[in-house]
């Protein structure tokens, strides 16, 4: 007996140093330490998945606050050795604990033989195996740091939990979180292998091999092993289990109840975040304009136009007119034209420009506003390459290229045909008394939205010719508002976008247009000649993204719904939108040392000047540009060499010209001497325009200072000026609608007291004085605006001129060029930048706005007369 027990104590001694004292080893543990060979071959399999650094930043982040547990879809043991791998690799939490998981042929050898131990000895103890959820393992763990993971569908999920009543995970963690005070993190996420969208029906690939989303084994590691940069990461928003448990409707919930409740959460979340990668389920073009032509919205226009129509014409005619319309509206998506684009993009980009600088940051919000609803990407546009430069930047960020509005312009062959692949679709530049028509594109917007598309479309209706924004069309806005009030979605988030460059690709053919030669039609042939592009060099590339703003939210600040608003709040809400829309844009654009030398060459008084003399002025604007927290280029990052190299690509493109210092001898100089050529100036405009927005409010307030004509004034006098100067430029610049002139002559004075061009009285409230450096620094800014002051200055010499019936339209802009270039020679303008069409057509809508519209108006010609004078002669004590 006693020799038994000695013996049975020396197997338990040695159970308990083999399993080192503890029975907690199991095979839903993969711990740090793995086996060495285990742990190569799956670095080699797993290093070329690519996992987004900025999505795993906040990972560190929440880990030092909570417990992270980290959730699939779909039951995966290969995805829990990848987390576990690749998330080890990268020094960001790593899951060690799979809940439901049991691996056996990756732990190392060792561990295999406690795993077995440990269950052998525990069922011959307790004649029951060993349970991680009833010993406390899983508490333990979690409670030291260690990360977990788990999935929200299994095969058998449902038959473990209600059948053979096993542990839910979620049901544990949701107890677990009511005992402790620390915050569990559960995080969706994806390993994804395709971004093609879902197909119906699926191709005999799926049904054989398991779908993209959800590939058998063999597809899984087939794809690691022969296109493993196909597969990527994608982490969704954490759902933090504290959070949800407080929220007031799960209060009264039983546990069955609430995992229910968290895990269909999780899973819509996980859903909606795939769609955003790769789109909802892609049906053929003759579908979706079958939804559009038998929606019930289309039968009742039909009903309503069949009353109104011409009773000769037979409805299969108005049908098939309809067909013709969608034929010629609708997009052509195709998943495998836009990759293989993106290849021939990829070389594009590399060949003509240095790179591109892309708002990581800011793409990661639309990201996770892509979960909560419809995108509308709202660019500006400066180039034609704004439409394939976006769309590139998305699908090569795991985002579905949008649905893409174009003008009807660019329907030619072969370019129409390769842009409706990439998802564009077309739009007449006008709908006036085209019932039908308007009928037909509403309903495909509307379908195209209600379907879960993205859109994309250029709210300033075409290209800028000038460099700035061009005050917006609301024509999409009001079908984009009718789509939301018909119901087609619960919201519909808008994305501000900024595309910039430091060299424009189509510039000489802009400058002609702002001189006055007609738009060219885009043709093949000009595609043709465009080849020897491919030869120059560019700069850079500047793509940022603002935060997505939600029409749900904005409708619900008027405190009504869009039904019940009146024709006039409805037009009201949709300017609105369009403003805040073009204020975000202006508001991310990038500052580059281009837009920055040009607009202090042009503001410099005279033709002939030097790199000193001109970082006077550069210095000025960064100090400015700074304060007002505006984002610069990397070029700007050293602004003597950036504005040094500048100036030499300006000089190579004869837009200024290399001078002889004065007395310099053949003998090196220092000082560089440059002069700005008369007939490019208008070339140097277009780059001053990229940035002139943020020096608009500074001008207006540094223009009322000098109006005011002393050097002593109170920051109230400034108001008048400013809100005048806001309304005479409101057609050249956009302004805020959620900032007062009030607001803005406060933000501006701040900015200039720290640049010491004010100094506040020392005892006078609200008073401020000039100082010595600080008048030239505000005629610095104020010369921002001398160029429109004497555009305007020439359109009301020509309405004084004529009355209104003697001119039509086109004979009027006539007569202004031509006296714009009669002031010109006679010196009386100074600036040949005011000789622009675009100027002149502006200054005729204002003055039009005004009731200015010929001889006749004598007061107000001579009101704004005196103004303008009044405003110019600010400027002559820079001559």
């Amino acid at each position: 007996m006693q020799l038994a027990q000695k013996i049975k104590r020396k197997i338990r001694s040695w159970i308990e140093a083999v399993l080192q004292g503890q029975h907690d080893h199991y095979s839903c543990n993969l711990p740090k330490e793995s086996g060495f060979l285990s742990s190569l071959i799956l670095k080699s399999l797993f290093s070329d998945v690519y996992i987004n650094p900025i999505q795993t930043k906040r990972l560190k982040i929440l880990s030092k606050n909570g417990i992270i547990v980290y959730a699939s879809k779909y039951k995966s043991s290969f995805e829990y050795l990848f987390y576990h791998t690749r998330y080890k690799e990268e020094g960001i939490p790593f899951p060690e604990i799979g809940f439901g998981y049991r691996i056996f042929i990756w732990q190392k050898v060792s561990r295999l033989v406690r795993i077995a131990l440990a269950h052998v000895d525990h069922f011959l103890r307790y004649k029951t195996f060993p349970n991680p959820y009833g010993s406390g393992f899983f508490k333990r763990q979690l409670a030291a740091g260690s990360a977990a993971f788990l999935s929200l569908v299994d095969r058998k999920g449902f038959y473990h939990r209600l059948v053979k009543a096993k542990q839910d995970p979620l049901e544990y963690l949701i107890e677990l979180q009511r005992t402790i005070d620390r915050p569990i993190y559960i995080i969706p996420q994806w390993l994804l292998f395709s971004k093609r969208p879902h197909r119906i029906p699926p191709s005999l690939v799926d049904i054989i091999f398991g779908s993209e989303e959800n590939p058998g084994r063999l597809r899984r590691w087939a794809i690691v092993f022969r296109t493993p940069q196909k597969a990527f990461v994608e982490i969704s928003d954490p759902v933090n289990l504290k959070d949800f448990l407080q929220e007031p409707e799960n209060q009264d919930r039983d546990l069955e109840q609430l995992s229910f409740t968290l895990r269909n959460r999780l899973l819509d979340q996980m859903n909606r975040h795939r769609q955003s990668i790769t789109g909802p389920v892609l049906k053929t073009r003759d579908e979706l304009k079958e939804l559009v032509l038998r929606s019930e919205r289309f039968q009742d226009f039909m009903k309503r136009y069949d009353r109104s129509r011409d009773k000769n014409k037979d409805v299969s005619e108005i049908y098939k007119k309809a067909d013709a319309y969608l034929n010629e509206i609708a997009a052509d998506y195709s998943i495998t034209f836009i990759q293989t684009l993106s290849i021939i993009f990829g070389w594009i980009w590399k060949t003509m420009f240095d790179g591109i600088t892309l708002d990581m940051e800011g793409l990661n919000r639309v990201k996770s506003a892509a979960t909560k609803a419809p995108l509308v990407f709202v660019p500006c546009h400066r180039s034609h390459f704004d439409y394939l430069i976006l769309n590139y930047l998305l699908f090569t960020n795991n985002m579905p290229c949008p649905h893409m509005a174009a003008g009807r312009n660019l329907a030619f062959w072969p370019m129409g045909t390769l842009f409706r692949k990439s998802g564009a679709f077309f739009i007449k530049r006008t709908f006036h008394g085209a019932k039908l028509y308007t009928a037909i594109f509403s309903g495909y917007v509307h379908m195209l939205i209600e379907q879960g598309f993205n859109i994309e479309f250029f709210i300033e209706g075409g290209r800028s010719r000038t460099g700035k924004m061009v005050l917006p069309k609301t024509g999409l806005i009001s079908i984009l508002l009718d789509a939301y009030k018909n119901g087609a979605c619960q919201d519909l988030m808008f994305v501000p976008v900024y595309i910039g460059y430091d060299r424009l690709l189509e510039e000489s053919a802009i400058l002609k247009e702002l001189e006055g030669a007609r738009k060219k039609q885009e043709s093949f042939w000009q595609l043709i000649r465009a080849r020897k592009v491919l030869k120059k060099q560019y700069g850079r590339i500047y793509v940022q993204f603002d935060q997505p703003i939600s029409l749900k939210a904005l409708v619900s600040r008027s405190n009504q719904s869009l039904k019940d608003m009146e024709p006039a709040e409805y037009q009201a809400l949709g300017r609105n939108l369009s403003y805040r829309i073009i204020n975000a844009i202006n508001h991310i654009s990038v500052v580059t040392a281009q837009a920055l030398t040009a607009s202090a060459i042009l503001n410099y008084p005279k033709r002939r000047f030097s790199q000193k003399e001109l970082m006077v002025y550069v210095e000025t604007y960064l100090s400015y540009l700074l304060s007002q927290k505006v984002r610069l280029s990397e070029n700007l990052d050293d602004p003597y060499h950036g504005v040094e190299n500048v100036l030499a690509k300006y000089n190579d493109q004869k837009f200024i010209a290399r001078q002889r210092a004065k007395g310099e001898n053949d003998a090196a100089t220092d000082e560089k001497w440059y002069l700005v050529w008369d007939n490019k100036r208008l070339n140097l405009e277009y780059y001053k325009n990229n940035c002139i927005h943020f020096f608009i409010p500074a001008a207006y307030t540094a223009l009322a200072i000098l109006s005011y004509d002393a050097f002593q004034f109170s920051a109230s006098a400034l108001h008048s000026d400013y809100n005048f100067l806001q309304d005479f430029f409101k057609y050249e610049f956009a302004y805020d609608v959620d900032k007062t002139p009030e607001y803005m002559v406060r933000k501006t004075l701040k900015a200039f007291i720290d640049d010491a061009v004010l100094m506040p009285h020392p005892t006078l409230p609200d008073t401020y004085n000039i100082t010595a450096a600080g008048f030239r620094k505000l005629l610095y800014f104020a010369s921002f605006l001398k160029t429109y002051f004497e555009a305007y200055w020439v359109v009301l010499k020509v309405l004084k001129a004529y009355n209104r019936r003697d001119l039509v339209k086109k004979e009027r802009i006539k007569k202004i060029r031509a006296l714009g270039n009669q002031l010109y020679k006679q010196r009386e303008i100074e600036r040949r930048e005011a000789l622009s069409q675009v100027n002149y057509e502006n200054a005729l809508t204002f003055f039009n706005f005004k009731g200015i519209r010929g001889a006749e108006n004598k007061e107000g010609i001579e009101f704004y007369t005196q103004v303008i004078q009044k405003y110019l002669n600010c400027f002559m004590v820079q001559k």
